[in-house]
């Protein structure tokens, strides 16, 4: 039973005794006066009637009469005349029914007046004793509608104590309803505070409760800075700041290898023509002043370009991915424009011929070799073109350059008809034997031919044509069939785009209210990107997923580790940690430590953790070591 309810029944049964006491009281009080007026006029008409008889003369019809008169004017159960030798003179008595009360009330409160006696003279003999008693009804009637004017007094009282009762209760309960929803969010993994309430009692448990949620995140923020500090440290070159070389190719191998970008994209590699030359012209100082601005300009090069990372691959030689521009020629120039305009005319007038850049093309599945080779080879032809120049092979790996209507017409059959289809591929426990879901990835069949494109190959133009939400309520009804006829969870993604859109968020849940039993079976992931980007949005989503059943999860998790603290906010059940940091995990003792920390906090707070891009089950051993719930990725599957 809930205290509000507890509170009213306690409140009914004050209510009730009270009334119950006071009813009692009252009415006892009532019949103690009422009995005591009738034994007084019961002796008051005694006495009148026997000194008028007195002086009459004792004819018995005369007598009679008399008595007769007086029962008939008045109301009396009986009068009764008795001779001194017990014989009964007179009587007359009442033979009707009691009027103005209930029987039942009669009988639960009866009323024991004395009767009225005096005596009759004949002269200076007695001639008899007289005896009556007035009649009750009157009395019962008048505590009877007591009775019942103080019964609606009562219900009266009821309902306004009980309208101001519940606006009290409302007001007092509502300082303990926030305890309690405060309680409910955290065992959601839900860090959240709440204002003190003013009773002292509940004021005590807000305040142990919200120091407890500060003292979490205070350490939750001082860990996620420690490892995060660690993560830079083993991620990120210490003189330019940009990602090492293991961690940028570990990027590059991801974009090869996987689907959350197009299948086409471009490698521009930037070399310095001679950086030992450069420390002994310009000394060590000076020249890592040059590489630190290089690395400042390349890394800007990439804001606002998904996915776009540079990397220092060794001493003056430097990478840079652009997973979402398919052109290289593109690619180039944006990145040599930057550095015409904010880094070489700083250093031109030192060193005229300070670099060469190479562009080149590249395809989904293409091996890193082959691609470095022909990154190597448009580096030696831009050298041969002069000092600061650039070269770009576009090759045979240009992107598929549909036109947009034709784009549009085939993403708008996708969402209407069935072009639409879901591969899944597992997602298995630490020992590699359980499968803890499946993601359903979204494939989309792109012509008569049955060729297939990904994600990462459509979605970036459904964005630009706002066709992400009907595509993920497609791929959410697509996973819901699935699972009416199969075992098992199933994980979807919800693009970046749509996590922002409130019409989406509300036909989804619309959509997840007609399966109410699917709900526990699906798991909704945005990529790491789209929850910062549109932070309170996914947040309320969320939310809302979690209370319909569902669970709520990122993805490709670790790359803005620094606002990782605002995760205590979500109330998240998993993170799938990029693959970045997973992949080479046995060489990488950096990393190793690094994710063990970063466990350790999700698991803290209730998070599950899965990691991303594992190439072989050999690694599941040294994963689950460091903390990892499950895996996937291509070893996986």
């Amino acid at each position: 039973m809930s205290l509000t309810k507890q509170l009213w029944l306690a409140i009914g049964l004050v209510m009730a005794l009270a009334f119950g006491g006071s009813m009692l009281v009252s009415v006892l009080s009532a019949r103690h006066y009422l009995q005591q007026q009738l034994q007084v006029k019961n002796i008051d008409n005694a006495t009148s009637l026997a000194l008028a008889l007195s002086q009459l003369d004792k004819d018995p019809v005369t007598v009679e009469l008399q008595v007769a008169a007086q029962f008939d004017a008045g109301h009396y159960r009986f009068i009764r005349i008795v001779s001194p030798t017990g014989q009964t003179l007179v009587e007359r008595s009442f033979s009707g029914s009691l009027q103005g009360a209930p029987g039942w009330f009669a009988r639960l409160i009866p009323m024991n007046a004395e009767p009225g006696r005096a005596q009759i003279q004949d002269g200076w003999k007695q001639y008899g004793t007289l005896t009556l008693a007035s009649h009750d009804q009157y009395a019962y009637q008048s505590l009877w509608t007591g009775t019942l004017e103080l019964l609606a007094w009562f219900v009266l009282g009821s309902v306004v104590a009980g309208g101001v009762g519940t606006l009290a209760v409302k007001r007092i309960t509502k300082p303990l309803r926030d305890v309690v929803a405060q309680a409910e969010a955290i065992a959601d993994r839900r860090f959240i505070k709440i204002a003190e309430p003013r009773t002292p009692e509940l004021r005590s448990v807000a305040r142990g409760m919200n120091d407890m949620i500060t003292r979490l995140r205070s350490m939750f923020g001082e860990e996620a800075a420690r490892l995060d500090g660690l993560r830079k440290k083993v991620n990120r070159d210490a003189v330019t700041g940009l990602s090492s070389r293991d961690y940028f190719l570990s990027h590059l191998q991801e974009a090869l290898e996987g689907e959350q970008f197009l299948s086409a994209g471009s490698l521009v590699i930037l070399r310095l023509t001679d950086l030992e030359g450069l420390n002994t012209q310009l000394g060590h100082q000076k020249a890592d002043a040059l590489l630190k601005h290089l690395g400042t300009v390349l890394y800007k090069s990439g804001e606002g370009k998904p996915g776009q990372r540079a990397g220092r691959l060794k001493g003056g030689e430097f990478g840079v991915l652009c997973p979402s521009t398919p052109s290289p020629q593109e690619a180039a120039q944006d990145i040599f424009a930057s550095l015409s305009a904010q880094w070489l005319p700083h250093w031109s007038a030192l060193v005229p011929d300070l670099f060469h850049i190479g562009a080149v093309g590249y395809r989904r599945q293409e091996p890193l070799g082959e691609l470095f080779s022909r990154a190597d080879e448009a580096l030696a032809r831009a050298a041969s073109l002069g000092p600061n120049s650039m070269y770009v092979d576009e090759g045979a790996h240009s992107a598929d350059a549909r036109p947009a209507e034709q784009w549009r017409t085939l993403l708008t059959e996708a969402v209407s008809g069935g072009r639409l289809q879901l591969a899944f591929y597992p997602v298995v426990d630490g020992s590699g034997d359980g499968a803890i879901h499946q993601e359903g990835v979204i494939r989309l069949v792109a012509d008569a031919s049955g060729a297939l494109l990904s994600a990462g190959d459509f979605m970036p133009m459904a964005a630009h044509l706002n066709l992400t939400a009907p595509i993920d309520l497609r791929v959410v009804r697509l996973a819901i069939e699935h699972l009416r006829s199969s075992a098992g969870d199933i994980a979807v993604n919800l693009s970046a785009e749509t996590i922002a859109d409130f019409r989406f968020r509300n036909e989804l849940t619309q959509l997840l209210h007609t399966y109410p039993d699917m709900c526990a079976r699906l798991l909704f992931e945005v990529p790491e990107y789209g929850v910062f980007r549109a932070f309170d949005a996914f947040k309320e989503l969320a939310h809302t997923l979690q209370q319909l059943g569902c669970r709520v999860g990122i993805e490709y998790f670790g790359q803005r580790f620094t606002e990782g603290n605002k995760l205590a906010d979500l109330g998240l059940d998993y993170i799938k940690v990029h693959p970045s940091y997973v992949r080479g995990i046995g060489d990488n003792l950096g990393n190793q430590e690094f994710l063990r920390g970063l466990c350790n906090i999700a698991h803290a707070i209730g998070i599950q953790v899965i990691a991303l891009g594992v190439e072989s089950r050999d690694d599941l051993p040294l994963l689950a070591s460091l903390g990892f719930d499950g895996a996937t990725g291509p070893g996986i599957r």
